[in-house]
């Protein structure tokens, strides 16, 4: 018995050793063999390379920070601005916004709102107005400026017409 034990355990490392070896013959091309090309990395779709860029605000020349809301109207602002930057001349309002027209009517899903300091919202469906003050009325959320206080706001807004752009990088 233990005859048959021990020939089927050299049996079993003789197996394994065998298959061990072959396994580096598969993963090691030969001498003579043409190296194995290696599998070029994958390309990224114009789908994938838009969903990395994001949407930039700059206003009077100064880049700032957005938390932009994820809906369908910043959606198609994204989609309106991929190709080209939208430079929009803006206009003090009510000692409070910056309002400007879009030149592009996005979908709108307009609520009862009382804005802060730094809301960005979508007005009529083809205005963006920027607050640095406080309002209450029908609205759409874009987004929000994130780091700024409202007296840096005000002074950024609120002390003549500006210029703001919006684009994808």
């Amino acid at each position: 018995m233990k005859k048959i034990i021990n020939i089927i355990l050299v049996s079993l490392v003789i197996f394994l050793l065998s298959a061990c070896s072959q396994q580096d013959k598969e993963t090691t091309p030969d001498s003579g063999a043409a190296p194995e090309t290696e599998t070029p990395p994958e390309t990224t779709t114009d789908m994938e390379t838009q969903s990395e860029k994001s949407l930039i605000m700059t206003i009077a020349g100064t880049e700032v920070a957005v938390q932009w809301e994820d809906n369908e109207s910043v959606d198609a602002l994204k989609e309106y601005v991929k190709d080209r930057p939208l430079t929009i001349e803006m206009s003090m309002y009510g000692g409070f916004e910056q309002v400007g027209e879009l030149g592009t009517e996005l979908p709108r899903d307009d609520v009862q709102i009382t804005t802060d300091a730094g809301d960005i919202v979508l007005y009529s469906g083809d205005n963006i107005v920027v607050f640095y003050g406080s309002n209450s009325w029908a609205y759409t959320r874009l987004g929000h400026i994130a780091g700024l206080s409202e007296e840096e706001l005000a002074v950024l807004l609120g002390e003549h017409d500006v210029t703001i752009t919006l684009e994808m990088r």
